[in-house]
């Protein structure tokens, strides 16, 4: 547990300070966050198009290749 938090800092309205409240996406910096944010989902959204691509084409390679060896079906022995 942080240090303080058992003293009721954060219990009463409004967190440990006076007229502090948290608001997570206000003034610059929180708009400064929100792009950057939705700049790494984008960036990672790409990057899964991307990816799935390949995982697909890995996928059927792998189908043709167990296709091809012989007594055995798609998936093994199994």
């Amino acid at each position: 547990m942080p240090r303080g938090m058992g003293r009721g800092y954060g219990r009463h309205f409004g967190g440990p300070y006076p007229g502090y409240r948290f608001f997570p996406f206000r003034g610059l910096y929180g708009l400064l966050d929100l792009i950057i944010l939705i700049l790494m989902l984008y960036i990672l959204f790409k990057l899964f198009l991307v990816a799935s691509g390949y995982v697909v084409a890995l996928v059927i390679l792998w189908l043709i290749w167990s296709a091809l060896r012989p007594g055995r079906g798609f998936f093994g022995p199994w």
